[in-house]
């Protein structure tokens, strides 16, 4: 794989609107980041899961000076999940701290999705993959997500009223946590509901936590996707594109909130391990000298021109959302909202027979096509790949209809 394109062992060639899962924001195959994983790795410090490191503090120090105030402590781990279970440990450590042992209460979104590991999933909103935890922790709250679509009540006084409606009491609330967009469907909350929820969670002694493991290092057309709220949490998750290659992740937060728990509390082995730590460096300089925050907005402007417009064309397309380089196809059946997974799978599978690169259609129902290129495609192959995508949207529904006549 290079830059937007991956190959197979045939010479194929596919323009890639998965960024492997929303890893490779700087691109695939980065020469400044293979020669940064290298150069660590010959430097022969493999691991320093007890002790600090130059290159850690240089990461560490990066992501401070990069984020606004008062975001100015970091924590490197290594996976997304991991950065979740810190925030909720965090946020349940204040609760109890400034409010007592009732104000422990996690309230997060209905269809979100923050990771596989117990706490995350049990702040998830998505009930199927919360079958397997016998006993579900009854402080984990979920309401419904502003998105406009499926919660077309999208106003704040909705948000007091679902809250009042399960019984739940500002005082006994420890975190507020949401994704930047809702990871199944890019949906984005509206602005005011944001600026209202920040005012809230403030007024309350509540954190208000953003996770940012998908919408983070330029994804969405700015650096952090937060900005576009014009807001600033209390504590931020980050993980995926910021490396393009390794696993290594990263929650940054209030430093009054951070320094709760002392040093090697949060921890775990391969915490900030050094070639990883390069490898995020690397990739975090090239989105921030190649200005690729602001080419994911310039292309993201026409790729959701080029969506609106299908959406326009084929009453099988419910709902198209995303900022930058990220966006969302809902697939439904026609004249309501209900997805339709088994025509977003043959879109997707004839995109790929077309060149272009797609994983699984996922959301609720699995009607969501999910389309995010890494930060540096070009013009040129995002009207290719988008003629492409059209062309496979057009036979998908041909199809269908042609087997309802």
């Amino acid at each position: 794989a290079e830059g937007f394109q991956v190959y197979d062992a045939w010479g194929n060639c596919w323009i890639d609107w998965s960024s492997g899962v929303l890893i490779t924001n700087a691109g695939h195959g980065r020469r400044e980041i293979i020669d940064a994983i290298a150069g660590q790795a010959c430097a022969k410090l493999l691991t320093n899961y007890c002790f600090p490191s130059r290159i850690r503090a240089r990461l560490v120090e990066r992501l401070a000076e990069l984020s606004p105030e008062p975001l100015k402590k970091v924590f490197l781990l290594t996976t997304g999940s991991e950065t979740v279970e810190c925030a909720i440990k965090l946020c349940r450590t204040h609760g109890v701290k400034v409010g007592g042992r009732s104000k422990h209460i996690i309230v997060s979104f209905e269809n979100a999705f923050h990771g596989r590991t117990l706490g995350a999933q049990q702040a998830g909103g998505i009930p199927a993959l919360k079958e397997w935890i016998v006993n579900l922790d009854p402080g984990f709250v979920q309401v419904p997500f502003p998105d406009g679509f499926r919660t077309t009540d999208t106003s704040f006084d909705y948000f007091l009223k679902c809250l009042d409606e399960r019984g739940v009491e500002p005082a006994d609330i420890a975190g507020v946590m949401l994704e930047t967009y809702q990871g199944g469907n890019a949906a984005f909350a509206p602005r005011a509901y944001m600026e209202a929820l920040r005012q809230w969670t403030t007024g309350h002694d509540i954190l208000l936590v953003l996770d940012e493991v998908q919408a983070g290092f330029g994804r969405t057309g700015t650096m952090w996707g937060f900005e576009h709220y014009g807001i600033v949490p209390d504590l931020v998750c980050w993980g995926k594109g910021i490396s393009s290659s390794l696993p290594i992740s990263a929650i940054v937060g209030r430093p009054d909130v951070m320094d709760l728990h002392p040093p090697g509390s949060m921890t775990s082995t391969h915490t900030g391990n050094p070639i990883c730590c390069a490898a995020a460096l690397a990739s975090i300089e090239l989105v921030i000298r190649e200005q690729l925050a602001e080419n994911a907005r310039v292309m993201g402007e026409l790729l959701h021109q080029k969506l609106q417009a299908m959406k326009l064309r084929f009453p099988e397309i419910g709902w198209v959302d995303g900022k930058g380089l990220v966006a969302a196809v809902m697939c439904v059946k026609p004249g309501g909202k209900e997805p339709d997974g088994d025509l977003a799978w043959e879109v997707v599978r004839r995109s790929i027979e077309k060149g272009v690169l797609m994983f699984s259609p996922v959301g609720m129902g699995g009607g969501s096509i999910k389309i995010c290129p890494p930060l540096v495609i070009t013009e040129e192959a995002v009207l290719e790949s988008t003629e492409a995508f059209e062309e496979a949207f057009a036979e998908a529904v041909a199809q269908r209809r042609s087997a309802a006549a």
